[in-house]
């Protein structure tokens, strides 16, 4: 009977090392697999139409060049950690690689809960005032849209925010017809 439990105790014991060691041994290769995540925040800005000023429709509106976004996350103790402003391009489309951003912990401090977007300034003299479309104003939460780039030791989730937008100063009053 001694020598069943002596058996018994000792292929558990041999199972542990094993397994210890087939876990030391794949380590690095998990290190190699994931060298680099980076996170990716994109979205459009645009010029909202006067005729649905007021709302958050986009009907009518004109893509704006050259406008600036800011991408802002705080951690789980509403501390900035990370804060940068990107341009869109001719189209009005931006592509903000957060270079820098780290998340200390993944749950609490993920972008989906930590960042947000907002409209900073327009280069278009005659559409600069900033609105709260897609929540711009307070900042635009993050979406995964299941968009994943890869490459050799590198990986970046593209998220996407908005659209954002700004207004017109000054709409022609409406005419009845």
């Amino acid at each position: 009977m001694a020598h069943g439990h002596f058996t018994i105790c000792f292929l558990l014991l041999f199972s542990l090392v094993l397994f210890t060691v087939a876990a030391y041994e794949s380590e690095p290769t998990k290190a190699v697999a994931a060298d680099k995540v980076d996170v990716v925040v994109e979205g459009m800005v645009y010029c909202q139409s006067c005729k649905y000023y007021g709302s958050w429709s986009l009907t009518g509106a004109e893509p704006i060049p050259s406008a600036k976004v800011s991408v802002i996350c705080k951690n789980h103790q509403k501390q900035v950690t990370y804060y940068n402003a990107f341009q869109t391009d001719g189209n009005g489309y931006f592509y903000a690689q957060l270079d820098g951003y780290k998340m200390n912990n993944n749950l609490l401090d993920h972008p989906l809960q930590s960042c947000h977007v907002k409209p900073v300034s327009s280069r278009t003299v005659n559409c600069s005032l900033l609105t709260n479309i897609n929540y711009g104003l307070d900042g635009a939460p993050l979406r995964y849209q299941n968009k994943i780039l890869h490459g050799t030791h590198y990986q970046a989730v593209i998220y996407a925010a908005g659209p954002l937008a700004f207004r017109p100063a000054s709409c022609p009053p409406e005419t009845s017809v």
